[in-house]
């Protein structure tokens, strides 16, 4: 099903210009990510120490915090050496937490409403069973439980791939992008499947640790990617470009980019290893499920609002297609300055 085009010679459909407008200037925000995790890990040993790992970005919202909060029965009793980078800070110390362990304990994060932020807590229990979950500002702390089962977990890292893909709104607007490139109908399906399949490579093999690449200059790539998609819409359906023949070639090949923005939400929080395989199986569903329901929603829209939005003058057309522009540079000009381009 395509979407109905603009009489005008070169314009974009209608309907989908004017839904872009309204995303553009309403749902924007003027970072395009949402500020990374934090991750608060405990390895419980059998003398009754807990060897406390607290990585937090250096980057937060308004100048906000987060920090650990300990069951009451811990204290401070050493300092490990921690690690700072130009993302995070790694603080590790040794906490005497008693004889009755961690089981039934309430362990959190503090300042997860004033960041905006999720933090990942995982606690090895001195037996070797795992407790591992999401903390978000709704749900700081976790009761520790003498058992986590797999299909909790599951969920917490698809809920993480969702949140993520949703608040990363440079992805979304690429997503869109491909919508006023290509219209509805199979061309869509071939296009953003092939969206899918390039950043889910790359989104596993960085993980994975097969591919590194610094967080810095990918941020720019992915921010001129969304330029040079709104720069081909702004030529006009006149021209033939390769953009415009093999729009899933294209989709691809920045999918791959793409990619390995979507796998600093993981690698930058600093999984365990012995968690990457399922955390990445599921938070890539997360970000699939996200996606998808990004589309449905533009397409329901689409329907709801077509009559109206066809009636628009056809200057106004354009609107929709520079705003993507304008906040695509904006992005690259930010992030350039950031990484010291």
């Amino acid at each position: 099903m395509s979407l109905p085009r603009c009489k005008t010679r070169g314009s974009l459909p209608a309907v989908a210009r004017a839904i872009a407008a309204l995303f553009a200037f309403v749902a924007m925000p003027a970072s395009a990510h949402p500020l990374a995790p934090a991750l608060l890990e405990l390895a419980e040993r059998e003398d009754g120490r807990v060897e406390v790992t607290w990585k937090a970005p250096l980057l937060t919202q308004g100048g906000a915090s987060r920090r650990p909060v300990l069951p009451p029965v811990c204290r401070h009793v050493e300092n490990r050496p921690g690690v700072t980078t130009a993302a995070s800070a790694t603080q590790r110390w040794i906490a005497e937490c008693g004889a009755g362990g961690l089981v039934g304990q309430r362990v959190g994060v503090a300042g997860l409403d004033a960041t905006g932020t999720d933090a990942l807590l995982r606690v090895t229990l001195a037996d070797g069973r795992v407790a591992q979950t999401v903390l978000r500002a709704n749900a700081p702390e976790l009761v520790i439980p003498a058992r986590t089962t797999r299909t909790a977990i599951a969920f917490d890292y698809a809920r993480l791939g969702f949140d993520h893909i949703l608040g990363g709104a440079d992805h979304l607007l690429f997503v869109f992008g491909l919508l006023l490139l290509v219209g509805g109908g199979w061309r869509l399906v071939q296009t953003v499947t092939a969206f899918t399949v390039g950043h889910s490579v790359t989104l596993s093999l960085a993980v994975l640790g097969y591919v590194r690449f610094p967080s810095g200059p990918i941020e720019v790539l992915i921010a001129a990617s969304v330029l040079w998609l709104a720069v081909e819409l702004a030529s006009g359906e006149h021209r033939t470009s390769w953009m415009r023949r093999m729009p899933w070639a294209m989709a691809g090949s920045f999918g791959l980019l793409h990619g390995l923005g979507f796998a600093g939400a993981l690698a930058e929080a600093g999984l365990p290893d012995g968690d990457i395989p399922l955390a990445l199986a599921t938070f890539n569903a997360g970000i699939e499920a996200g996606q998808l329901a990004f589309l449905l929603a533009i397409l329901a829209l689409r329907r709801l609002l077509g009559a109206p939005l066809a009636a628009l003058p056809a200057w106004s057309l354009r609107v929709p297609v520079y705003a993507m522009g304008s906040l695509a540079a904006f992005w690259l000009l930010e992030r350039a300055t950031t990484a010291g381009f």
